[in-house]
């Protein structure tokens, strides 16, 4: 830059700091240290005088906030810009600081920035560790690492200085993993160690570190220290998040227990992989989705079809199961009689009796047949009793087991007929067992019933399901109490032999008080184990002692009535706060609930509600049924209910249920901005003061919490729907925008979309209800109802419109002007498309114009309107370069390569395509990545480099075949094309904008 002193150089990568030569400059206050580190962050750009003063002060300045800055402007001025200038032009020309509009923007030359420095060598590292050059990569990027000072920014006041800083610090603990990565690769596994038991110490929610500091311990000979870090690990992502670790980490677990050889000696270059997972998330547009696991290399003459999984979702059997032998023989009958098993078998209690034990009779006898069903075992709670209501239908059955069964989201039919063909195609020419528990009525067990011989199906029901064995020729196994000797051997098998033999009259009187149910023996039994110095006779008479008696137990009436006794009696057997929690949990509506999420319903600490937990669960008055995780057995919940209602103020029941939906829905927002960093947040209720909301370091973190949680999130919609919380029901859906978006759980989201217009609407709430307006189209497009959805885009931009948010207007105008690119209208798109424009630039929202015309130019290369296609793409980059949004940089540029690619400008093409790769990859945009190569393909074999080609989309295909993308199948047709004459001329026009083409920009 024409007269700038190079000897001046400026630091960010610790405290701001500044040099001419080796002297170093003083910069002044804080304050005015702050206003130098904005100017610099933006290197060379203008910052408008209202973002300065944010990154000061925030939003409360002070009175005088302008003159004050200015004033440090001045001041910076004169100590970094060359002295004796005393105007003119010369001084203009020499200037460091430069007056644009009302703002500023500092000239910096190309290495006089540390941070600008330190992106050069990891960008330069990433090129020559893709090349091979392991050694060269770790030099470089150690040299980028040492050249931090401290914290990011250390020391600054401000805004600016909390967000910035954070995000640097991420830059820099990403970039030490990677150099880690290449360490442990390079066989230097050894130097490394220590450092990585410190890092995962600091850092015990990153994953990444977790996997290098196992692989550095299991290749210096330490696996039982490896499988010990992976164990501190998930005890904290349980503890903490109440999620399991991704699919890499526990690949790596596994792989180590079986001692493979791989992991010992891997080619130099090439980082071990972790096994690819099942296809979990679909694609999602550029401008969305940055999932990025790594796939195995996949054989171009591979299928495109589902592989159905082999699932065992059988939940634990009984550790010492006694008693039942009659049944037990009726049933193993049933397969002994025949050479294929029945095509269902009906376990169900005379009268609808619930505690029978049919669960835990049906999960043994599954067990006990599950190798005569090698094709796997499939379980669902149906929860046809669920005191909440929440019963499972049979399209939600279907789709959990399609799941289970390796059908990612997107391949699942909209309607439950559909649903029901796929599911049983899949059942097809297998051996399954299948079992379907706590089912309500013959209706909801009639879709989940295989087509075809072969599948064992049990189903277990408090109602006999005549019309089950009517129709359907199930065989009816009723189950009775049990037999005296049978509930002796109960206690005999939970408290050993000695205490009932010394004590056979109490024994006697505690069987025939508990009516020989087992949920009730289970109950006592958990109760005396905790006391074994209590005589049984104590325990006999506290229960003579409690109000009622079972006998209506047997009678085959209200059950609640009666084995009250025996819930009570344990009940006020564990402390006042456990007995507190139990009741609060009868609040709960979804199928089950995490430590964090119990600690937030009673208003404690996680540590503290997760010690009552673990006494509920002693006291079998709750059940672990997956680590960190806990569910009531619906008797418990009926009785939680009532013990809520009648102890509990309707002020405490309201505030526990508002703690919990608002726990819900914050944690939510705390992934929405790792899931959808770039878009719009949506402003929230305020906190409760006891709830404290889970906080995320990654994406994947965030999208396993969501996943984990989608049931409970789903019944919390509903919940806030109907305890007249209208401001929960429609902001949850707001927030899980992007987790829904990137997965495809379209039946959920169209479902809570919908609760959430209508709470907003019941409401008279305009903003939630435009909000919701917008969130269920788009919905609504992403399941393929494309009219509904630009029905409800166009109500959404009316709303907007009367509300005068010019912002939120102008992005439903976009997504409707993208709802009819999808559709193929592309004359409505080019309409709305530039209305949204318009919007946009009137409001003066910067990304939007530029999103806007990235799509516009998709839509005019579609057209063949070349010329207006690059003018728009141009302008387009040029905005997202300048405003830092590299995410629709990305699709830009792969939309300009395909506009040079139908100009047969090949190389053109091929230099736009790899820039788009590289701006896909430095964000994680793994789906944009695969579709720019499948086009980068296309530009190759049309330039008569056929094994580049090849190369791009074998590349491509593994990325789809990871996310199980229907491109696969297009991927591998030109694949098996690759030895045909190929005329550039019949390359896809259009390989542009969606599923199947390329992404679009999409609408903020």
């Amino acid at each position: 830059m024409s007269g700038y002193e190079p000897s001046v150089r400026f630091a960010v990568l610790g405290p701001v700091r500044a040099w001419r030569g080796e002297q170093e400059l003083d910069l002044g206050s804080p304050q005015q240290r702050a206003v130098l580190a904005a100017l610099l962050l933006r290197r060379g750009r203008a910052v408008g005088l209202a973002e300065l003063l944010d990154a000061v002060w925030g939003e409360e300045h002070p009175v005088a906030a302008v003159s004050v800055l200015r004033t440090y402007v001045s001041r910076l001025r004169k100590v970094i810009e060359p002295s004796g200038e005393a105007g003119g032009e010369a001084a203009g020309n020499r200037r460091v600081v430069v007056s644009v509009g009302d703002g500023y923007l500092i000239r910096l030359p190309e290495d006089g920035l540390d941070l600008t420095v330190f992106e050069q060598r990891v960008t330069r590292a990433r090129t020559l560790r893709a090349a091979g050059e392991l050694a060269a990569a770790a030099e470089l990027l150690r040299a980028a690492l040492d050249g931090w000072q401290g914290a990011a920014l250390a020391g600054l006041p401000g805004p600016l200085a909390g967000s910035e800083g954070a995000r640097l610090g991420e830059e820099r603990l990403a970039t030490l993993e990677t150099w880690l990565d290449i360490e442990v690769e390079r066989g230097r596994h050894g130097e490394v160690v220590a450092e990585l038991i410190t890092l995962t110490g600091k850092h015990p929610l990153r994953e990444q570190l977790c996997r290098l500091l196992m692989l550095a311990l299991y290749r210096s000979g330490r696996q039982a220290e490896a499988l010990a870090a992976y164990r501190a690990t998930r005890r904290t992502l349980v503890a903490e998040l109440g999620i399991e670790p991704g699919a890499p980490l526990r690949d790596l677990h596994d792989r180590i227990l079986a001692a493979d050889e791989t992991l010992d000696v891997w080619p130099p270059g090439q980082p071990v992989q972790a096994s690819p997972p099942p296809p979990a998330a679909p694609a999602a547009p550029a401008s969305l989705s940055s999932l990025s696991s790594t796939a195995d290399p996949v054989s171009p003459a591979a299928p495109a079809v589902v592989h159905a999984a082999r699932p065992a979702q059988l939940p634990a059997d009984l550790a010492a199961f006694v008693g039942r032998s009659a049944e037990l023989d009726r049933a193993r009958a049933l397969l002994s009689e025949r050479d294929d098993p029945p095509s269902s078998v009906l376990i169900s209690s005379i009268g609808g009796m619930a505690g029978i034990g049919k669960t835990t009779l049906a999960v043994h006898w599954a067990h006990e047949m599950s190798d005569l069903f090698p094709d796997g075992q499939l379980y669902v709670n149906l929860r046809g009793f669920d005191p909440t209501g929440s019963l499972v239908t049979p399209d939600e059955a279907i789709r959990i087991f399609l799941g289970a069964l390796g059908v990612p989201p997107p391949r699942i039919p909209a309607g439950l007929d559909a649903q029901t063909a796929l599911y049983r195609s899949m059942l097809a020419q297998r051996r399954m067992l299948v079992l379907l528990d706590n089912a309500r009525d013959t209706d909801q067990v009639r879709p989940l019933l295989p087509g075809s011989s072969g599948c064992l199906v049990i189903v277990t029901s408090r109602n006999q399901l005549t019309g089950l064995v009517v129709g359907e020729g199930a065989h009816p196994l009723p189950l009775g109490q049990l037999s005296s000797a049978e509930a002796h051997a109960v206690l005999t098998g939970r408290l050993g032999a000695d205490r009932p033999t010394a004590e056979p009259r109490a024994t006697e009187e505690i069987i025939t008080r508990c009516a020989r149910l087992p949920l009730a023996l289970a109950i006592v039994a958990a109760h005396a184990v905790a006391h074994p110095d209590f005589p049984l006779s104590a325990i006999a008479e506290e229960l003579r002692d409690s109000h009622g008696s079972l006998d209506a137990f047997a009678s085959g009436d209200d059950i609640t009535t009666d084995v009250r006794a025996v819930f009570s009696w344990s009940y006020k057997a564990v402390s006042p706060p456990a007995a507190r929690l139990f009741r609060l949990l009868g609040l709960q509506s979804g199928p089950d609930i995490s430590a964090p999420a119990a600690a937030a319903l009673a208003g404690l600490p996680v540590r503290e509600a997760r010690g009552l937990l673990v006494e509920l669960t002693r006291a079998n008055l709750l059940t672990e049924h997956f680590p960190g995780r806990y569910t009531l057995h619906d008797l418990l919940r009926v009785y939680a209910a009532e013990r809520v209602h009648a102890e509990e103020t309707p002020p405490e029941r309201e505030r526990a249920v508002g703690q919990l939906l608002a726990w819900y829905l914050h944690t939510a927002d705390a992934a929405y901005p790792h899931i959808t960093p770039q878009r719009r947040r949506i402003p929230l209720e305020p906190l409760p003061a006891a709830c404290r909301p889970l906080e995320f370091t990654t994406r994947d973190q965030a999208l396993d919490w969501c996943e984990t949680e989608r049931a409970n999130l789903v019944a919390a919609v509903h919940q806030a729907a109907g305890s007249g919380r209208p401001g929960i029901t429609w902001r949850l859906p707001a927030v899980l925008w992007g987790f829904f978006y990137l997965r495809s759980h379209t039946h959920d989201w169209v479902d809570i979309t919908r609760a959430g217009l209508a709470a907003a609407r019941s409401d008279d709430d305009r903003w939630g209800e435009a909000q919701a307006l917008a969130d269920l189209a788009a919905a609504l497009r992403n399941s393929g109802r494309l009219d509904e959805a630009a029905d409800h885009f166009r109500r959404a931009m009316i709303a907007y419109r009367d509300l005068g948010d010019a912002d939120a207007r102008g992005s439903a105008v976009t997504n409707l002007g993208d709802t009819y690119l999808q559709s193929g209208r592309l004359d409505k798109a080019v309409e709305y498309i530039r209305r949204g424009l318009a919007v946009e630039r009137v409001v003066g929202s910067v990304w939007g114009v530029g999103i806007c015309l990235s799509n516009l130019g998709d839509v005019y290369q579609r057209l063949g309107r070349f010329d207006e296609a690059v003018g728009c793409l141009e302008q387009a980059l040029d905005i997202m370069r300048t405003h830092d949004n590299r995410w629709v940089e990305g699709v830009t540029l792969d939309i300009l390569g395909t506009v040079h690619r139908r100009l047969h400008r090949y190389d053109d093409a091929v230099g736009y395509y790899h820039e788009a790769l590289k701006t896909h990859r430095d964000v994680g945009n793994r789906w944009g990545e695969g579709h720019t190569l499948g086009n980068l393909g296309d530009a190759q074999l049309a330039a008569d480099e056929p094994e580049a080609a090849r190369d791009s989309w074998r590349q491509a295909l593994a990325i789809f075949v990871e996310f199980d993308h229907q491109d696969a199948a297009k991927i591998r047709e030109r694949l098996g094309r690759m030895k045909d004459d190929h005329d550039p001329a019949e390359a896809p026009a259009e390989a542009g904008t969606r599923p199947g083409d390329t992404p679009t920009a999409e609408g903020r």
